[in-house]
C-alpha cells in the first residue's frame, strides 16, 4: 500500500497538491463556522439522576434557575424608597423578557434569603430558556441589555451557570488566540534549528494548518448533529501543531537523510513513503485508539475531545501520506532552501551520538540507573494518595470574572445559596402533610438553612415564619423541594449532604429525583468511574494489539504499557500537587480546587496517545536493526542514536504546542497544557532516553519473545518498517533468522553496514 502512494507522489505530484489544496479550501470555509456550534457544557451524564431532576422540571416547572443577578443599591440599602422602586421596574422588565423565565426577586416575595445580611444586595433569580447555543445567545441579550449599571440607582452583576457560561466561551477564544500566538512562532524557531533550513522549517506548519482546518470542518459538521464543546478547539490546535509536525519532522528527516546517502528524489520518496510513511500510519492507529476510548464516557464534553482527538490524528497522518511526498517530490533537493547560518550540510543523514552514548551507559548499568529515576517519577506520583475530584465552576475564572465575583459575594454575604440549592423533584401528586413531613426532616440535616416547597418554608424540622413558601414549586402531578444549605458548593460536605438527602425517607409511594450542582458533581464523578475500566482496558487491549503487529513480541507492549502507566501517574501527581494543593498557585494565577474530572482523563489519554507515538517512533528502528542482526544491546543503542534526536526534538516541539495553554485564564485548560507537556517531556527524556534501554538491557533476548503461534501470526498478518530502498542507498540484507526454540527471534550474526534508517 504504501509503495502504491509513494507512486501516486512521484507520477501525479501536481494533481495530487492541486486536490489538497481545493480541499483545504472547503474545509476551511466550512471550518470558519464552528465555533458558532459549539457549547461551553457537557460535563453532566444525560442519564445519571441529576439530569434526569433537571429533565423533569424543565417539563413540569419551566426548568432550572440559571441566572442570578446580583443587585447593588448604589447608595444605602436594597430597602430604601428609590432602591426598591429601580428594583421592582427592573423586575418587571425582567419578566417582559422572552428569553426568561421564572423571574424571582426580593422585592417581589420578601425572601430573607434572597437579600444580603448588610442590606445592600439583593438577588434576581430567573431561567434564560433555550438550549444550549440558544441559551448561551439569550444570556448574551439579557445581559447586554441589564448588565452594569441601571437607572443610575442599581449595579447589576450576573453569575449562576448562564452566566459562567457566558463569560467562559469568549475566554477560550481569547486564550486559543493566545496561545497559539506564542506557540506557533516558538514552533517555527524550533524548527528552524532542528532543520537549518527555511523550506523544510516551513513544510512541517503546512501539514499541522491542514490538520487543523480539516478538523475544523469536522467539528462544525458533528456540531450541527449533536453536541460538541467548545474546549474541543484548545485540543484541535495544539494537537493538530503538534501531531503535524511530529509525523512531518519524521517524514522531511527520512528523506533528507536518503538524499544524503546518494539516493535520487523519486527513490528517496520512495523509501520516505515506506519507511516513515509506515511508522506514521502505525503511531497514528496508536495515538487514534487512545483518544477513541474517550467516546464511551456519556458526557459529551469528553466525548467531543474524541471526536477532535482522532480527527486531527486521522487528518495529520493523511496530510503526511498524501501531501507530503508529493511536495517532498516537488521539492526535491530544494528542501534545503534557505539554509541558516549554523547548519551545517549531511547533518540530517548523521545519527545523534549521544543518544547511542546515552544508552550504552543506560545498559552497562541498567538497575544502578534506572532505579533513581523510578525513584522520583514514583515520588512525583505520590500525591495521587489524597487526590479529590470535581468538576468546573466559576473559579476556573480569573478572579476578576463577574460570575465569579457573585459566586463570592453569594456564600459570604447571604444566608444560604440558593444559586446552589439541591433540587428535590417528585413526579407525581404528594399529600400536604406527607410532603411537610419530608420537608422538615429534610431541613434538620447538618448545613441546612431552609427547605421550600410550593406550600411553605421549613427551617430546623419545623415551619418557618420566613414565608408562605413558592407556589411555582407546586404542579397538580409534581412536587419541587429546593434544600438552600450554608455549605460551601462542591465541597466534601456539600457531597455528603447529596448523600444524606438521597438516603432520607420519601414520602409512601415516591421516588425523588435530586438535582442541582453538588448532585452533579457526585453522579458525574460516579458516571466516569463507571465507564473508566472500560475505557482503560479498550486502551490496553487495543494497545497491546497494535504494538504485537508492529513488533512481534508480547513482552514489548507489555514493557510500554508499564512504563507508560509510570511516566503517567508523575505526571498527574505532579498536576495534582500544583493544583489542587495549590503549590505554584500564586505564579500561575489560579485557584487551588479538586481535580476536575474530565480534563484529568483527557489528560492522561492525550499523554497515553502521545507516549505511544513515540514508543512507535523508537521501537520501529530498533527493531529494525534488530532483524537486520544486530544484537539486542547495538540494536537498542544504535536505534536510539537514529532515533534520539527526532524524538527529543518532536518532544520539544510537541510540549511547546501545549505548554502554550500555560498561559490560559481558565484554569482547567491551563491544568491540560501544563500536563500535557510535561508528561510529553518525562516519556521523551525519561522513559525513551533511560528506562527504554534498562528494561531491553534486563529483558535480553526475551523483550522480543512471543509464543509460536503468535509469531506465526505476527508473520501473517504484522506490519514492520521494511519498505524498498534504492540500491544506491540500501545495501544487501541478510537472511531472516530463524526462530528460536521458546519461539522467539534467535539473536542473529553482525548484520552488513547499511545506510541509516529513521
Amino acid at each position: 500500500m504504501f509503495e502504491r502512494i509513494a507512486e501516486l507522489a512521484i507520477r501525479r505530484s501536481r494533481l495530487v497538491l492541486s486536490i489538497a489544496a481545493v480541499v483545504v479550501a472547503l474545509m476551511g470555509a466550512l471550518g470558519a463556522g464552528a465555533f458558532g456550534k459549539l457549547l461551553a457544557g457537557g460535563f453532566d451524564d444525560p442519564a445519571s439522576p441529576s439530569s434526569r431532576a433537571r429533565d423533569v422540571i424543565e417539563k413540569e416547572f419551566g426548568g432550572e434557575t440559571n441566572l442570578v443577578l446580583l443587585v447593588r443599591a448604589a447608595d444605602g440599602r436594597v430597602d430604601d424608597p428609590a432602591a426598591e422602586r429601580t428594583g421592582r421596574a427592573l423586575v418587571s422588565d425582567l419578566k417582559a423578557e422572552p428569553e426568561l423565565g421564572k423571574v424571582v426577586s426580593y422585592w417581589d416575595t420578601g425572601s430573607a434569603g434572597l437579600r444580603s445580611e448588610d442590606g445592600r444586595e439583593a438577588l434576581v433569580l430567573a431561567r434564560v430558556k433555550g438550549h444550549d447555543a440558544e441559551q448561551q445567545e439569550n444570556t448574551e441579550r439579557v445581559l447586554d441589555a441589564y448588565g452594569g449599571t441601571y437607572e443610575d440607582t442599581l449595579t447589576v452583576q450576573a453569575g449562576g451557570s448562564a452566566g459562567v457560561s457566558h463569560e467562559m466561551g469568549p475566554q477560550t477564544e481569547q486564550d486559543l488566540v493566545l496561545a497559539e500566538s506564542i506557540a506557533v512562532p516558538l514552533v517555527l524557531v524550533l524548527l528552524l534549528v532542528v532543520f537549518g533550513t527555511v523550506v523544510s522549517a516551513l513544510l512541517p506548519l503546512l501539514i499541522a494548518l491542514i490538520a487543523i482546518v480539516g478538523v475544523f470542518a469536522q467539528l462544525f459538521l458533528v456540531g450541527s448533529v449533536t453536541d460538541v464543546s467548545v474546549f474541543a478547539i484548545n485540543l484541535t490546535t495544539a494537537l493538530g501543531l503538534g501531531l503535524g509536525v511530529d509525523y512531518a519532522l519524521l517524514m522531511i528527516s527520512r528523506f533528507r537523510e536518503q538524499l544524503a546517502s546518494g539516493a535520487s528524489v523519486e527513490d528517496a520518496v520512495r523509501t520516505t513513503t515506506s519507511t516513515a510513511g509506515r511508522t506514521v500510519a502505525f503511531s497514528a492507529a496508536t495515538v487514534a485508539a487512545a483518544l477513541a476510548a474517550l467516546m464511551v464516557f456519556p458526557q459529551y464534553f469528553l466525548r467531543s475531545f474524541g471526536y477532535a482527538g482522532v480527527g486531527v490524528v486521522v487528518i495529520a497522518a493523511l496530510a503526511s501520506l498524501f501531501v507530503m511526498p508529493a511536495l517532498l517530490n516537488v521539492l526535491g533537493r530544494r528542501v534545503d532552501s534557505g539554509r541558516m547560518p549554523w547548519a551545517k550540510p549531511g547533518r540530517s543523514g548523521s545519527a545523534a551520538t549521544g543518544w547511542g552514548r546515552l544508552a550504552r551507559t543506560v545498559m552497562r548499568r541498567p538497575a544502578l540507573t534506572a532505579l533513581p529515576v523510578l525513584a522520583v517519577l514514583l515520588a512525583a506520583a505520590s500525591p495521587l494518595l489524597g487526590i479529590t475530584f470535581g468538576t468546573p465552576d466559576e473559579r476556573v475564572l480569573p478572579e476578576n470574572a463577574e460570575s465569579r465575583q457573585v459566586s463570592a459575594s453569594l456564600r459570604e454575604d447571604f444566608d444560604g445559596n440558593d444559586a446552589a440549592a439541591l433540587h428535590i423533584v417528585i413526579d407525581r401528586s404528594v399529600d400536604e402533610p406527607a410532603l411537610a413531613s419530608y420537608a422538615a426532616g429534610l431541613s434538620e440535616l447538618d448545613g441546612v438553612v431552609r427547605v421550600e416547597t410550593g406550600t411553605g418554608i421549613y427551617a430546623d424540622g419545623r415551619t418557618a415564619a420566613t414565608g408562605p413558601g413558592n407556589p411555582a414549586l407546586s404542579r397538580p402531578a409534581a412536587q419541587q423541594l429546593d434544600v438552600v444549605s450554608s455549605l460551601t458548593p462542591k465541597s466534601d460536605a456539600a457531597r455528603n449532604l447529596v448523600e444524606e438527602v438521597r438516603s432520607a425517607s420519601p414520602p409512601p409511594g415516591t421516588h425523588p429525583l435530586v438535582g442541582g450542582t453538588d448532585a452533579e458533581l457526585v453522579d458525574s464523578n460516579a458516571s466516569i468511574a463507571g465507564r473508566l475500566p472500560l475505557a482503560v482496558g479498550l486502551i490496553v487491549v487495543t494497545t497491546f494489539l497494535l504494538l504485537f503487529l508492529f513488533t512481534g513480541s508480547v513482552v514489548q507492549p507489555l514493557r510500554a504499557l508499564v512504563l507508560n502507566v509510570i511516566s503517567l501517574g508523575a505526571t498527574v501527581g505532579v498536576m495534582t500537587w500544583i493544583f489542587q494543593d495549590g503549590h505554584l498557585s500564586g505564579l500561575l494565577g489560579f485557584t487551588p480546587q479538586p481535580m476536575e474530572t474530565s480534563m484529568t482523563v483527557l489528560m492522561f489519554c492525550i499523554a497515553f496517545g502521545l507516549s505511544m507515538d513515540y514508543e512507535v517512533f523508537v521501537t520501529s528502528r530498533i527493531k529494525e536493526l534488530h532483524e537486520l542482526g544486530e544484537d539486542n544491546e547495538s540494536a537498542v543503542a544504535n536505534g536510539l542514536g537514529h532515533t534520539g534526536r527526532i524524538v527529543s526534538a518532536a518532544a520539544c516541539l510537541l510540549a511547546v504546542s501545549f505548554f502554550a495553554f500555560g498561559v490560559a485564564e481558565i484554569s482547567f485548560m491551563k491544568l491540560f497544557g501544563l500536563g500535557s507537556g510535561l508528561a510529553i517531556l518525562i516519556d521523551a527524556v525519561a522513559v525513551r532516553g533511560i528506562l527504554v534501554p534498562a528494561a531491553m538491557r534486563l529483558l535480553g533476548r526475551s523483550a522480543w519473545y512471543a509464543p509460536g503461534f503468535l509469531r506465526r501470526l505476527h508473520d501473517r498478518f504484522g506490519l514492520s518498517e521494511g519498505g524498498p530502498a534504492p540500491a544506491a542507498a540500501e545495501p544487501e540484507r541478510t537472511a531472516e533468522p530463524e526462530p528460536a526454540p521458546d519461539g522467539s527471534a534467535a539473536e542473529p550474526g553482525p548484520r552488513p553496514a547499511d545506510s541509516a534508517r529513521i
